[in-house]
């Protein structure tokens, strides 16, 4: 009998989406790839060709270092490699020419440079970057070679380029943030919409694709709270984003609503995989809210990834929003069960969620919904 243990189909299509990912994570990538590049090579140029400094290799360390991969933290980063290269090499050179290099000296170079490192502030950036520093002074660079002073001069001039290339080779402090924010929509719209399908046929299968889905929607969340870290960074050091701050101001405060809604809508989607496994009874008009809200999610997503005057902008993603709360009355789960009741609490407050996205604050988020009174021992809406 012939072996069915490889499928060539499926392994090709399987490696052209791996190509795909791949292509997609160095595209997303390119910027800061450049930046660093860049930084590296200005740092040594400034250290070497401007301040005749001998082999400055610690100045395009400190910038790579200090720019690396991530958006967030840089500024930071910047400082904590500074003080940590510093404190490495200023230890280094201190005891190394004082009880020459071995083992025994690395050892306790390298322990006595961590606990200056982290008497003097704590964080892992500067520990590792001390202990880096002091090794490399232990082995390769012994004070016998001289420049210890240029060498911590070198790791502040890396840090300051690699600020310099953050100010005037930034990325757009906002647009990353808006095609997560639009993405994490995207997946919420069609949670929405899955557990619409699985409650109208009476099926757990669509909700539970539905709830994992949602499950995988924190990382995305994460991603987003980094790129508005390193978005406010920008917007602070680099002149050509400064008009960019009000935008970034309101994207970050619908950052942790959509953290809430999204928090909201998987406990919604589990409440609706017990309703529909204890075969509970639902009125369709909820159903049919539900299809709606995903719906008005879609537009919530359009208004993120749209330009300033183009439509839909907040007042129309709001009305949409309130056409949907108007309809959450207390006659939809009279008589209803306990997952039926929690679904319904759970879309109130994931409209509240919502419309702060939309710009609404709470207080008027809540006063769209229609007033109800809960039941006793059920949850609250908010």
């Amino acid at each position: 009998m012939a072996s069915n243990r490889f499928h060539p189909p499926y392994s090709v299509e399987r490696g052209r989406a791996r190509f795909r990912a791949s292509r997609t994570r160095l595209r997303a990538s390119a910027l800061p790839i450049a930046q660093c590049a860049l930084a590296a090579g200005l740092a040594w140029f400034v250290a070497n060709d401007l301040l005749h400094h001998n082999d400055p290799f610690f100045a395009p360390i400190a910038a790579v270092v200090s720019l690396g991969m991530s958006f967030g933290g840089r500024l930071r980063r910047a400082l904590e490699l500074m003080v940590g290269v510093t404190v490495g090499i200023g230890v280094g050179d201190l005891l190394i020419s004082w009880i020459g290099t071995g083992a025994w000296q690395i050892v306790l170079v390298v322990a006595l440079a961590m606990a200056t490192a982290v008497f003097l502030d704590g964080g892992p950036v500067i520990a590792m970057q001390a202990a880096s520093s002091a090794v490399l002074v232990a082995t390769l660079i012994p004070p016998s070679q001289g420049g210890g002073p240029d060498r911590m001069f070198d790791a502040l001039v890396g840090g300051l380029v690699g600020v310099l290339v953050v100010a005037f080779l930034p990325a757009h402090p906002v647009l990353r943030a808006r095609k997560q924010a639009a993405d994490i929509l995207a997946d919420a719209a069609d949670v929405l919409q899955k557990v619409a399908d699985g409650l109208v046929a009476n099926d757990p299968k669509p909700i539970e694709a539905a709830l994992k889905r949602a499950r995988t929607t924190q990382a995305s969340i994460d991603a987003l709270q980094a790129s508005l870290r390193g978005g406010r960074e920008i917007s602070r050091v680099s002149p050509l984003y400064w008009t960019s701050r009000p935008r970034l101001a309101r994207m970050t405060a619908a950052a942790e609503p959509l953290d809430n809604a999204i928090r909201n809508i998987r406990v919604l989607t589990r409440r609706s995989l017990t309703l529909v496994r204890d075969d509970e009874i639902l009125d369709p008009r909820l159903v049919d809210q539900i299809e709606k809200l995903s719906h008005a999610v879609a537009v919530l997503r359009r208004m993120v990834l749209a330009d300033p005057g183009q439509q839909p902008d907040q007042a129309e993603a709001a009305r949409v929003l309130r056409s949907v709360s108007i309809g959450m009355k207390p006659e939809l789960v009279e008589d209803a069960g306990i997952s039926a009741t929690v679904v319904f609490a759970q879309i109130r407050s994931l409209l509240v969620d919502l419309m702060q996205v939309a710009g609404l604050s709470r207080i008027s988020a809540i006063a769209t919904l229609p007033p109800t009174v809960p039941k006793p021992g059920y949850p609250t809406d908010h």
